[in-house]
């Protein structure tokens, strides 16, 4: 079941969101790498429709971004608005943001969303849904964060749970875009594929609390790697 990037960035806000919460997704989505470097966006009347808010809540949106340095304008034939991939500085900007109890909070319950879908996908998977998730183990030469969310969401969608789903696609976006950034990694993340694999084997085996304890314990070192250098961010 393949995830189709478009409908996880361009899904309808919430009838109370503003140009605010365009610009925290479209931020996520640039950040994370699900919008790509010189990436053209969908028109402002697309955007407008997609996001379910107005023509003037998209441009404002657009302009702040403009105003962070993710988003460059060319005006003419072909012009448009066009992502510019972020610095660490961005992230870490970010991440500076964020109170320490929140970070906890939310990494906990990614941790918790996470392997209760990887319990669900050792128990239900099909050797065609275990072949679709080792296809996400093998080295394409992408950068971490992009393994690591397609991996993640191939589980998701195999565990067959509508819920368990979405809660990984808002988490990786909400959490996704720090916790497998360069920022943490550097020019060395190792081998992003050998955990994956673990759970792939536990998930293909049927093996349900290891396949779960094998994805939590791999959210958390995460998550503590990214506690760690919050605190760091934050000293005073």
């Amino acid at each position: 079941m393949g995830t189709d990037r478009g409908s996880v960035v361009f899904t309808p806000l919430d009838p109370h969101s503003r140009a605010e919460t365009v610009v925290r997704r479209l931020t996520d989505a640039i950040t994370f790498g699900l919008l790509t470097d010189a990436e053209q966006l969908p028109s402002e009347a697309d955007l407008a429709a997609q996001f379910g808010v107005s023509r003037v809540t998209v441009r404002e949106a657009l302009v702040a971004l403009r105003h962070r340095n993710l988003l460059e304008t060319r005006r003419g034939r072909g012009g448009g608005s066009f992502v510019r991939a972020p610095a660490d500085t961005v992230l870490r900007t970010r991440l500076s943001e964020l109170s320490l109890p929140n970070l906890q909070d939310t990494g906990d319950h990614y941790v918790a969303i996470a392997g209760a879908a990887a319990r669900l996908a050792a128990q239900r998977a099909t050797p065609d849904d275990v072949q679709r998730i080792e296809e996400e183990t093998t080295d394409r030469g992408w950068p971490v964060h992009r393994v690591e969310r397609a991996f993640h969401l191939e589980v998701a969608a195999v565990a067959q749970s509508a819920r368990l789903a979405r809660e990984e696609v808002r988490f990786g976006t909400e959490l996704g875009t720090l916790l497998w950034s360069p920022v943490l990694h550097g020019d060395d993340p190792g081998d992003p594929h050998a955990e994956h694999r673990a759970i792939t084997v536990a998930i293909s085996e049927g093996d349900d609390d290891r396949a779960r304890r094998l994805t939590e314990e791999h959210i958390e070192k995460a998550v503590e790697r990214l506690i760690n250098l919050h605190l760091t961010l934050v000293e005073p």
